[in-house]
């Protein structure tokens, strides 16, 4: 069978399936709850360390 002669059809196809699985997958829900961060509630963590000597790091 000769694809060259079909790629027309191919081509529709493939369209045909492209177009109804963006129509199947664009469902939109009907409440959207938007969750907003309490900027007075914000955590904010410091991470304090000392550097490791050339010694200690030969040693990892």
């Amino acid at each position: 069978m000769n694809i060259a002669k079909n790629m027309e059809a191919i081509f529709l196809a493939a369209l045909v399936i492209a177009g109804a699985t963006s129509f199947a997958t664009a469902a939109v829900p009907e409440q959207v709850v938007a969750a907003k961060a309490d900027t007075a509630a914000v955590q904010v963590v410091h991470v304090t360390a000392k550097r490791l000597t050339a010694a200690e790091k030969a040693a990892i």
